[in-house]
């Protein structure tokens, strides 16, 4: 093995933009900012997500991106800024990172993840089971 997830998260946090969680509060309902929640489903299902946000599995998310793909979802190539966040921020760098990697200019993560917005207070929406 020659790069651990350790370096690679490393190399990401040196190359992105990282929010502070009482920031990405005030950006809930910013009409230029897409906030998406990378965690696969049976996370939202059990703990929610923060209100608005859109939900792109974290696998999914190169084919989802990508306008040239067959899963391309238009609303992340229309958003001004896009936000990731997963449960602890490491899934949200490594999405981050390759964003940028893609092309995409205005990209961040939330600092800490789920788990810092929920102990900050942040709004939470429930996600029913399908």
């Amino acid at each position: 093995m020659t790069k651990t997830y350790q370096d690679l998260l490393s190399e990401a946090y040196d190359q992105i933009s990282t929010v502070p969680v009482e920031l990405a509060v005030e950006l809930v309902g910013d009409p230029d900012t897409l906030i998406v929640d990378l965690r696969d489903r049976r996370e939202l299902e059990r703990e929610g997500k923060i209100k608005g946000a859109f939900h792109c599995p974290r696998g999914m998310l190169e084919f989802w991106i990508d306008p040239t793909s067959p899963y391309h979802k238009p609303i992340l190539s229309q958003a001004k800024q896009i936000v990731f966040y997963c449960a602890s921020a490491w899934r949200s760098a490594l999405a981050a990172k390759t964003a940028q990697d893609m092309g995409f200019g205005n990209v961040a993560h939330i600092e800490g993840g789920f788990s810092a917005w929920r102990d900050a207070g942040g709004a939470v929406e429930n996600v029913a089971a399908k």
